[in-house]
């Protein structure tokens, strides 16, 4: 019975926020007058650089954006590619005690330029011309401080089609967004650093990188600092406007969610608690028969739908 209800409260969450999820979209977008810099750390990157950077040259309807592209200390040819672009290219400096190596890059690029708007990229990501302009405009429109577009996840092999459309799915069926924007809280704190925007006064507000120096997660850490100092913001639908491809292989796959897994959900007992209720709904359904498969099946097709995700069900 248990089973039952938790698969029809994961669907029913689902649907609401398919239907109601905010979206950073092609349309709508206005130009941005307000001064922007785009930043982006890069550490052994070479595969990544030239079709990062040109897409970020790429984006129309802002004022003179600065992108800043930091080289951290690659041992491959990710510093002589940056040089090829016009960017403004920074070299990362030694790692102080108590710092995490991107968050300390993070740091450094926020503290290169002087924009209203901070545009945290990875090197992984591709962005439509429009997608900063139209992320600004939609957190200008809702009165937010920060912005977390979720870019569409590439999927190519079969453990990537496994496991990441489970990434969207996770938040999906359990987050009620509208409800976590009126009532923030740390538990129901969503964002992806994969393509984060924040406005400067809020990130310098609340400690930037530096209140975060030894998160592993910190994205999430930052949208929570965020949150824990009363600004506002949270998580939209990206996929028309970001792709990323966050792994190249099932080795990379595994190595990175072991390392930040049981930080996502804050720690031990978060981690217990989810893989509890990931095994009730992700798993037993599909040893059983009835309308708890019927209930998760739904609700993970109306993720990769909305998300425009490939996933191995």
């Amino acid at each position: 019975m248990a089973e039952f209800w938790l698969c029809a409260i994961a669907l029913f969450i689902t649907v609401s926020n398919v239907i109601n999820m905010r979206v950073v979209g092609l349309k709508g977008a206005k130009n941005i007058d307000a001064s922007v810099d785009i930043l982006v750390p890069m550490r052994d990157e070479e595969a990544n650089v030239e079709a990062c950077l040109k897409s970020l040259l790429n984006s129309e309807m802002l004022n003179s954006p600065q992108i800043y592209a930091l080289d951290d200390g690659s041992s491959d040819q990710t510093g002589n590619l940056i040089s090829i672009f016009k960017v403004k290219k920074l070299t990362g400096s030694a790692l102080p005690e108590g710092w995490l190596g991107k968050n300390w890059a993070c740091h450094n690029l926020a503290r290169a330029g002087s924009g209203e708007y901070l545009v945290f990229v990875d090197a992984d990501v591709r962005l439509h011309p429009y997608a900063i302009a139209s992320a600004i405009t939609k957190m200008n429109s809702l009165k937010w401080d920060y912005i977390s577009p979720y870019p569409k996840q590439i999927a190519e092999s079969f453990m990537e089609k496994l496991i990441q459309p489970l990434l969207q799915w996770s938040w999906i069926a359990s987050v009620p967004l509208r409800i976590a924007e009126k009532y923030p809280n740390r538990s129901m704190t969503i964002a992806n650093g994969q393509f984060f925007i924040v406005k400067r006064t809020a990130y310098e507000a609340t400690g930037g990188h530096g209140a975060i120096a030894a998160e592993v997660l910190d994205d999430l850490e930052l949208a929570r600092a965020l949150i824990a100092k009363g600004f506002k913001g949270g998580v939209a639908e990206g996929s028309s406007v970001a792709s990323c491809r966050m792994y190249q292989s099932s080795t990379e796959l595994i190595d990175g969610y072991t390392k930040s897994l049981w930080k996502a959900f804050g720690g031990t007992t978060g981690t217990i608690l989810a893989l509890f209720l990931l095994a009730i709904t992700g798993v037993s359904p599909y040893l059983s028969f009835g309308a708890p498969v019927v209930f998760i099946f739904l609700s993970r097709v109306l993720s990769a739908l909305k998300t425009k995700s490939n996933p191995a069900y």
